[in-house]
């Protein structure tokens, strides 16, 4: 079965500094750091280290030696990643509260964040098991869906017109009003809690290390990326463990309608993706760098990418519908990004020889969410793409008889 060629760009870091000391980024993500938090979730109730799962049917597809992918579907309860990094921020800043001279009851503590939906729906779990009130600011563009299962977790939710960046904005001018622990996992200027939430995320990186003990060598990390934190925190754990030249080459994945960091990229600097951000990788709908990821990710990223809706929906169903020889795998529109520009720089002859993917290729992909919405996920896996050049579910759930 061949994989469809989409229209992507891609451009080459031009700020990469392959020999450059990684101690001056230690202050974003760092090794201490991630070990500090991992030290806290592994404690958690129902804490168990999520899957990597071998891929040897896509790798095939894709001419490549193999794809490892780290599945975060069976996080807690909460299906996504983030609840490494919205939860143990929560714990954190709970913590840090109660240090004070004079600390506040749990009781009266609220907890407050602006989300596209999981980061909320993590920040929401952490409250309910630590006590405290949690308000979560969610834009237009989340769906119904996510917002009752944020309220299901005990959470007050609050609309507002706009984007995430609208939202974000709006949450910290109300937390500042009210008095609340504001839980952002992006900021515009240096603030501890997004630093927490990068260094929850590096759980996975931990989790990875011990499930491929003794060695972890991936050639190639393919990551998705909304406002930057997730790929922060896993290019800067790589790169503080080994920034050599031969070090994996880390390329990052974006919606082509929210494309912030790959115009960025382009730019040598911060810049804002205008638009309605309208991408169906609903968790990557953002149009704002954060501060705190950029310098990591400026300095450790190789590449930065972009694909169309329609892969990340043709990725979908194809995972979904095990085409490829692989068990079937059920992901959500976000989760599936950084496969999706894996298999869309494979296909595409410039791009597979820029990022050197190749016939010895060890490829690390994470599966940042499970079926959340499922909802959206099955209007998704239902949606026809023949008329763009792809083939039907129904089609790619007959390749094992073809």
């Amino acid at each position: 079965m061949s994989i469809p060629r989409p229209e992507i760009h891609f451009v080459s870091n031009s700020l990469r500094m392959k020999d450059a000391p990684y101690g001056a980024l230690k202050r974003y993500i760092s090794r201490a750091a991630a070990e500090e938090a991992f030290g806290e979730i592994s404690g958690w109730n129902d804490y168990r280290p999520t899957p990597l799962l071998d891929l040897p049917g896509l790798a095939a597809a894709c001419g490549l030696s193999s794809i490892r992918c780290k599945y975060e579907g069976d996080r807690f309860s909460v299906g996504s990643f983030k609840a490494l990094g919205g939860a143990y921020a929560v714990s954190r800043a709970l913590h840090a509260e109660a240090a004070l001279p004079v600390s506040r009851p749990l009781s009266s503590i609220t907890v407050a964040t602006a989300s596209d939906g999981n980061h909320g729906l993590s920040v929401a779990w952490g409250a309910r098991q630590a006590g405290c009130r949690c308000v979560v600011l969610l834009h237009a563009g989340v769906s119904t869906t996510r917002q009752q299962l944020i309220e299901a977790q005990g959470a007050e939710v609050m609309r507002i017109d706009g984007t995430y960046d609208d939202s974000t904005q709006t949450a910290a001018q109300l937390a500042k009003q009210n008095g609340w622990l504001l839980i952002p996992d992006t900021a515009p200027q240096m603030d501890v809690a997004p630093l927490w939430v990068m260094a929850g995320y590096g759980t996975m990186i931990i989790e990875i290390e011990e499930q491929c003990h003794p060695t972890f060598e991936p050639t190639h990390v393919f990551i998705q990326a909304g406002c930057g934190g997730l790929a922060a925190s896993i290019c800067g754990l790589l790169r503080e463990k080994d920034n050599s030249p031969v070090s994996p080459i880390f390329v990052v994945t974006e919606p082509d309608k929210a494309d912030c960091l790959y115009k960025s990229a382009v730019a040598g600097r911060p810049v804002v993706a205008e638009g309605d951000l309208d991408t169906i990788m609903s968790g990557l709908s953002v149009g704002e760098v954060s501060t705190l990821a950029w310098p990591v990710l400026a300095q450790g990223t190789d590449f930065f990418m972009t694909i169309p809706d329609e892969m990340a929906i043709w990725s979908m169903q194809a995972i979904t519908a095990g085409a490829f020889g692989d068990p079937p795998m059920e992901i959500g529109d976000s989760g599936v990004a950084g496969m999706a520009g894996l298999m869309a720089a494979c296909a595409d002859p410039a791009a597979r020889e820029a990022m050197k993917l190749g016939p010895d290729s060890r490829i690390l992909v994470i599966a940042t969410e499970g079926p959340v919405d499922r909802k959206s996920v099955e209007a998704l896996l239902a949606r026809d793409l023949t008329g763009k050049g792809y083939p039907t579910l129904a089609e790619l759930g007959d390749i094992d008889a073809r």
